[in-house]
């Protein structure tokens, strides 16, 4: 195998957005992985915020946290889950950064006078990132996702970089995949080839010439189809890739195995490897498409009708439900409509519920009114983060006769259950100053978190500036509540259970930004565990 220098594959995307280039980059990574080599990807997104974590979930969907704290676009959740490797800040580029990074250069006067323009100093600073990981020594194969879509002008500073880039590692060392819709008119039964024609068009206006061709569409590309889009693309006919709907998103690398993308990319870079080893991925999407049972799970949340808000938890659902050889099907429940319409409406046919984690006081008491549902009726419960806030503060109302008991982000009580961190009582600015990232935490033997993980430290990913407050805990134990994780540098407290409930967990962390597709969750696998003797003991 030929490792002298670091390859780049670029990721773009035509036409429409969301046609899946965080998947094709993800599919990708993972088959050249499969082959021995070292693979990361970063993503480059086009809008001006520094990072999504300021951002509306309606919007951007959810804000995914690496290990070092970066709240990225949930773009590297993909990376992760199909690759199982860990991304940091370096994987993620905004427009934002970039040009703060420029300006807080010009201020420093690092230009010596130079009038600061796009060309050349936004296009070198992103340059500048594009190499950034390849300097590390850690990788063979960089593979680099530009948001948006060609011809938006937010890109075109990206795709100008790309383009000066990979001019100057040349043709073997750096290629360019775009990712485009070839529509299916279902009156006409016809295929359509125009838009993507358009699409390499915008890119060759750039300067920038594709090298693959990744056509999304509802049918499969006919040989006839794939000799018209090489025709007018300037694409080799053998790197124009089919890749139609599949009904999992984990099928896309077989897909693409199958049309050999991972043989026409080696070839591109000059690279030779053995053969990828399919095999437990094969069994893993087996188990998606051939469970042997099904589960009704709920999650109650306050932007279940966006799902990407909730993407981590989705995926994690699906890996623990493939580790179970089960479907897991997803009931979406918003906290408002048990607000309005009580627990049991939503929640009566279920075999487990998950709170979902969020920011604000709409639908709190919602959230509550499910948590005291399943508490009350041995439902197996799981809690993400809010989710642990809203079950300390149902068990301290219904159980210690806390009636008051609040977090102080909704009302303040003499009775505030959930308070403040300490070090963000001083806190004013909104980005980027959680607690956010791993951090440790020590597991209680004889606790079903101890059950699930098999191991009494544990590291997890944090976001959230609230806590349980020390001042209640002896209360809250006194009545059956278990702090069955704690964290040994700080001493709060990240995972609790219940005492008399079959299971009950919820933790102060994210668990779901660490399942990966072929390595689930031991909480949400344990979890789907629970719901599944729970069903069949109904």
């Amino acid at each position: 195998m030929s490792r002298n220098k670091v390859k780049y594959i670029f990721i773009t995307g035509g036409v429409i957005s969301s046609l899946g280039k965080g998947i094709a980059a993800s599919s990708i990574g993972l088959l050249l992985k499969l082959r021995g080599l070292r693979v990361t990807i970063q993503k480059f997104d086009p809008y001006i915020n520094v990072d999504p974590g300021t951002m509306n979930p309606y919007q951007h969907g959810e804000v995914y946290v690496t290990d070092d704290g970066a709240e990225t676009d949930l773009d590297l959740g993909h990376y992760e889950r199909f690759l199982d490797v860990s991304m940091t800040k370096n994987n993620n580029a905004t427009t934002g950064q970039i040009y703060n990074e420029v300006i807080t250069k010009e201020r420093r006067g690092d230009y010596l006078g130079a009038t600061v323009q796009v060309i050349p100093h936004i296009t070198d600073e992103i340059k500048r990132r594009f190499e950034a990981l390849a300097k590390t020594g850690n990788y063979d194969v960089i593979i680099t996702e530009i948001g948006g879509t060609v011809g938006d002008i937010e890109s075109l500073p990206f795709l100008e970089a790309m383009r000066q880039f990979m001019f100057s590692k040349g043709n073997s060392n750096a290629i360019c995949a775009h990712v485009t819709l070839v529509p299916y008119i279902k009156h006409a039964g016809e295929i359509k080839t125009k838009p993507t024609q358009h699409s390499v068009k915008s890119l060759l206006e750039i300067g920038i010439q594709p090298d693959l061709l990744i056509c999304r569409s509802e049918a499969p590309l006919t040989k006839d189809v794939k000799e018209k889009i090489a025709l007018f693309t300037n694409v080799n006919v053998d790197s124009v890739v089919d890749a139609h709907d599949v009904s999992s998103i984990y099928e896309v690398p077989l897909q693409l195995a199958q049309e050999e993308v991972d043989e026409i990319v080696l070839e591109k870079l000059d690279l030779t490897c053995p053969k990828p080893n399919l095999k437990e991925w094969k069994k893993f999407v087996d188990n998606i498409k051939n469970p042997k049972q099904t589960v009704d799970i709920a999650v109650c949340g306050k932007y279940t009708e966006h799902q990407d808000a909730y993407k981590s938890i989705a995926e994690a659902f699906v890996h623990a439900g493939a580790d179970n050889k089960t479907k897991v099907n997803l009931k979406w429940v918003r906290a408002e409509d048990i607000e309005k319409d009580g627990a049991e409406k939503h929640l009566k046919n279920i075999s487990g519920l998950l709170v979902a984690p969020g920011f604000g006081e709409r639908g709190i008491e919602g959230k509550i009114e499910a948590v005291k549902y399943v508490r009350e009726n041995k439902i197996p419960f799981l809690g993400i983060c809010l989710g642990l806030q809203c079950a300390v503060i149902e068990y301290a109302r219904n159980v210690c006769g806390l009636t008051k008991a609040h977090s102080t982000e909704f009302k303040q009580t003499d009775q505030n259950v959930i308070d403040l961190m300490l070090e963000q009582k001083n806190v004013t600015a909104y980005g980027g100053t959680m607690r956010l990232g791993s951090y440790p935490c020590n597991i209680r033997k004889e606790s079903n978190a101890y059950k699930a993980y098999k191991r009494e430290q544990i590291n997890e990913r944090h976001r959230h500036r609230y806590e349980v407050n020390d001042e209640f805990k002896k209360t809250l134990a006194n009545a059956g509540m278990i702090f069955s994780g704690i964290c040994p540098t700080n001493n709060l407290v990240e995972i609790i259970e219940l005492r008399d409930h079959p299971w009950f967990v919820a933790g102060q962390f994210h668990p779901e930004l660490k399942s990966r597709a072929t390595n689930s969750h031991p909480l949400f696998s344990h979890f789907v565990k629970a719901a599944i003797g729970y069903a069949g003991g109904k």
